[in-house]
C-alpha cells in the first residue's frame, strides 16, 4: 500500500505539504496541488478513511435513512437509493444505508455519535416525527419527500400534487368524468406519508375545477386485493371510465381483471399510473403515466447535501415537475348510451 510519504517523495515536497492538499486545510499553490495530485493519481494512493476521519473531523459518510415497509415499493426505494450512493461516490463520500423503523431514534444515533457528516431522509410523512430532532440538530440533511411544514428543511421531490393534477386534466380532456384512484397501502394513507397525499390533494383539488366525480380507494396490491377494491369502485360508481393508479403492484392485476371483465383498454376504460418508467412500458398495455424521476431525486438530494456540507447550500424545496407520457392505455371516454 503507497503511503503518504512516498506519495510527497514522488511529488517533491514534504509529507505536511500533501496532507494539506489532501484536506484543504492549508491553502498550496495552484502548481504545487497539481504536482501532488499527479503523483496521488500515478501512485495510486488512497488515503486511510480513520487517519482521514481524524485529521479533518469527518467522515466523508452520508447516511441515507430508508425505512423498508412491506406496503412500499421497494423497486423505487432502492433505484434512488443507488442514485443516492453513486452520485455521493463522484463527491469523495460513501453511503452508511439505515433500513430499520427507528424514527427519531436513528436521527438521535447519527447525530450524536459522528457516524455520517450529513443525511438524507426518505419516506417522509406530512408530519414526521424525526423533524423536530432534525431541526435541533446541527447536522446537515436533505430531505426526500415533502412535510407539510418545511421550514428550516430542504427538500426535493417530485411534485405529487401537480401531479394529481396533470392526471386529472388528461383525463378531463379526454371526455372521462367519472374517475377513480387505486391508491397505495391504506397504511400508507394512516401515516400520512407525503407523496400519497399530495398526489390525491391535486386530484381532488383540479377534479373539482374540471367537474370530475373522483372514487379514490386503498389498495394493498396484488390480484386479489384489486379485485375487491375493483368491485367496490364498479359498484359504487358503475360509469367508471377511467382510472388513476399510484400502487404499482395494482397495475396488472387491473388490467387482467378488466380484460376478464370486457373492458377494452382504452376503448372501454382509460388507464392512467404514476409509476417507474419501467413499470409503464412493460405493462401489459403500454401505459399513459407520469414516471418517478427516482434518479434525478437521489442526485439532487446529493448535490443539495454536499453543498450544505462544503457551507454553500441554504434550506430550499426542489420541485421536479411531473411529466406526462401518453400512451397505449388512455382514450376518449366512450359515448354515453
Amino acid at each position: 500500500m503507497v503511503t503518504l510519504a512516498e506519495v510527497a517523495q514522488h511529488a517533491g515536497v514534504s509529507a505536511s505539504t500533501v496532507s494539506y492538499v489532501l484536506s484543504g486545510k492549508r491553502s498550496i499553490s495552484a502548481t504545487t496541488r497539481q504536482r501532488v495530485e499527479r503523483s496521488i493519481r500515478e501512485l495510486g494512493y488512497h488515503p486511510n478513511a480513520g487517519a482521514r476521519a481524524l485529521a479533518s473531523s469527518r467522515s466523508n459518510i452520508i447516511a441515507l435513512m430508508i425505512p423498508l415497509r412491506t406496503d412500499m415499493y421497494v423497486p423505487v426505494m432502492m433505484e434512488i437509493a443507488i442514485a443516492v450512493a453513486t452520485t455521493a461516490r463522484t463527491h469523495g463520500y460513501d453511503v452508511l444505508l439505515l433500513t430499520g423503523e427507528e424514527g427519531p431514534d436513528a436521527v438521535r444515533r447519527v447525530a450524536g455519535s459522528g457516524l455520517a457528516d450529513g443525511m438524507i431522509l426518505m419516506d417522509v410523512e406530512l408530519d414526521d416525527e424525526r423533524l423536530p430532532l432534525l431541526r435541533e440538530t446541527d447536522q446537515p440533511a436533505v430531505l426526500i419527500g415533502l412535510p407539510a411544514d418545511t421550514t428550516g428543511l430542504t427538500c426535493v421531490d417530485l411534485d405529487f400534487k401537480a401531479t394529481g393534477a396533470l392526471c386529472a386534466e388528461h383525463l378531463a380532456m379526454l371526455g372521462h368524468r367519472d374517475v377513480a384512484v387505486v391508491g397505495e397501502a391504506p397504511a400508507v394513507y394512516e401515516r400520512h406519508t407525503g407523496f400519497a397525499e399530495r398526489t390525491l390533494d391535486g386530484l381532488r383539488t383540479r377534479g373539482r375545477e374540471l367537474g370530475l366525480r373522483l372514487l379514490h380507494r386503498p389498495c394493498e396490491g396484488g390480484y386479489d386485493a384489486m379485485a375487491v377494491t375493483l368491485a367496490r369502485i364498479l359498484d359504487e360508481r358503475p360509469g367508471t371510465t377511467g382510472f388513476v393508479v399510484q400502487n404499482e403492484s395494482a397495475v396488472e392485476p387491473l388490467l387482467a381483471l378488466l380484460r376478464q371483465q370486457g373492458r377494452a383498454v382504452p376503448e372501454d376504460v382509460s388507464v392512467v399510473a404514476i409509476c417507474p418508467e419501467q413499470v409503464a412500458v412493460q405493462a401489459s398495455v403500454r401505459l399513459t403515466a407520469v414516471a418517478i424521476p427516482a434518479q434525478e431525486m437521489g442526485r439532487h438530494a446529493v448535490e443539495h447535501l454536499v453543498a450544505k456540507l462544503d457551507g454553500r447550500g441554504g434550506d430550499e424545496v426542489v420541485l421536479l415537475p411531473p411529466e406526462l407520457t401518453v400512451r397505449a392505455s388512455s382514450g376518449p371516454a366512450p359515448a354515453q348510451p
